[in-house]
């Protein structure tokens, strides 16, 4: 019913844990009829807000969302994005990031 409604339709989550395109792989599995523009993720939101601040950031996320960041300069970092990795929670990684 949605689809055939004049609404524009997004599915939304918090995930930090994977790119978009992994987040797409699933649903599309699971059967749902979805593109990956119609995909609004909290790393989506943490892009933009990158992008909008021109910001170089620090990437604590886990690796398989790296791909959401393609493009974003991370060189001298200025700002840190934070997401569920706890692979890189530690001493080094929380030094760079206090810097």
């Amino acid at each position: 019913r949605l689809r055939s409604a004049p609404v524009t339709i997004r599915f939304v989550t918090n995930t930090t844990k994977e790119c978009k395109r992994d987040l797409l792989e699933r649903l599309t599995k699971l059967g749902f009829d979805i593109a990956e523009n119609e995909i609004f993720t909290s790393l989506t939101a943490a892009r933009n807000l990158l992008e909008q601040q021109q910001v170089r950031p620090l990437l604590l996320v886990d690796n398989k969302a790296l791909p959401d960041f393609t493009g974003i300069a991370t060189d001298d970092p200025n700002a840190v994005v934070v997401g569920l990795a706890p692979e890189h929670f530690h001493y080094e990684m929380m030094n760079r990031a206090f810097r």
